[in-house]
């Protein structure tokens, strides 16, 4: 029940109530990207949805226009150098996914679930083929996203993935939810130009049990 209606239910609720207290903080941020670098406001990238179905993900613009289209920002040589300065505030306080409440809107994505992949990350995909995790919406946040970020190996990723759809719930997505807040506020996880920090320090759980 939770899965097929309520969750569906509660993202276009809880989407429509943060589209109409966040209008103001969406025009603030247009304002200061227009200010600070040229170019559009949104960004949109072709992204892997439910089943495997391409969709185009929205986001704040944070990146000069002139940087390598449908490429992870670990794969850059020097991603500093394209990120812009209201870009790098957005980035760190994760504001730049805020657009993102539009596709939840259309039905392409949900407030909780497995971080949508790039179209061309056939690695992350193919693990996350191993715990059914392609099989349901991609979220705005997630498991992973609290447990590592940018800083977890994909195959660990795809675990805490597929952890989350074994697990999915209304109390489970509260706990990712909250967490996601906790995660921001302290700025855990996020590493420009780099993945599988925790495995290179030898701090990442290997032991998940899906």
């Amino acid at each position: 029940m939770y899965r097929k209606f309520v969750k569906r239910l509660l993202d276009l609720t809880l989407s429509l109530i943060a589209m109409i207290i966040l209008w103001p903080v969406f025009l603030m941020i247009a304002i200061l990207i227009k200010i600070d670098s040229k170019g559009p406001v949104l960004f949109k990238q072709k992204r892997v949805g439910k089943n495997k179905n391409h969709f185009y993900i929205l986001k704040f613009r944070t990146m000069r226009t002139d940087t390598p289209k449908d490429m992870p920002t670990h794969m850059l040589k020097n991603p500093e150098m394209f990120i812009t300065r209201v870009g790098k505030f957005l980035r760190k306080t994760s504001l730049d996914e805020l657009p993102q409440i539009i596709n939840i809107l259309k039905g392409e994505m949900s407030i909780i679930g497995p971080r949508p992949a790039l179209w061309n990350q056939y690695d992350l995909v193919a693990e996350r083929d191993k715990y059914g995790a392609n099989d349901v919406y991609p979220g705005l946040t997630g498991w992973a996203q609290i447990n590592g970020r940018d800083e977890l190996p994909i195959d660990i990723k795809a675990k805490y993935d597929g952890e989350y759809v074994k697990k999915m719930s209304f109390l489970f997505d509260v706990k990712c939810f909250f967490g996601t807040i906790i995660s921001v506020i302290k700025g855990d996880g996020v590493v420009e130009g780099g993945t599988g920090t925790l495995e290179k320090e030898g701090t990442v759980n290997k032991e998940l049990t899906i």
